[in-house]
């Protein structure tokens, strides 16, 4: 079971930093001049979370076999779906009421930071 979780965990990660990269290069070159400065730097904004919170997902993938690290990498995965998400969405012209989901997306990477630090607290007292 624990090599399920870890394998799931590392595609996860895979999928997220590849997509990160998807995005930020998307966002650089296929949107150039298309995007004004305000809906540039909600892309921005998104690219960078979505790329921090791959490789915090990647960290909480390779430490955490407990329930603290699956929370933590649920977390991440949800945080950067619906918080870069709903981002990416805002930046190409989603309906305002888009950016409600946002900070629900940021309690779950709040969420994440505190499972994958339990657990790396739990790893330490080994």
């Amino acid at each position: 079971m624990r090599q399920i979780v870890h394998s799931r965990a590392g595609l996860l990660t895979g999928v997220a930093g590849a997509s990160a990269v998807l995005f930020g290069a998307f966002g650089a070159h296929a949107l150039r001049g298309v995007l004004d400065a305000d809906h540039r730097e909600l892309w921005h904004t998104a690219v960078e979370y979505h790329f921090w919170h791959a490789l915090a997902l990647g960290l909480a993938a390779w430490v955490g076999s407990g329930r603290t690290g699956r929370c933590a990498v649920a977390a991440f995965a949800i945080g950067i779906v619906l918080f870069s998400g709903s981002l990416y969405a805002l930046a190409l012209g989603a309906p305002r009421w888009t950016g409600i989901v946002t900070p629900f997306g940021g309690v779950a990477f709040i969420v994440g930071w505190i499972a994958l630090g339990l657990t790396l607290g739990q790893r330490s007292g080994r």
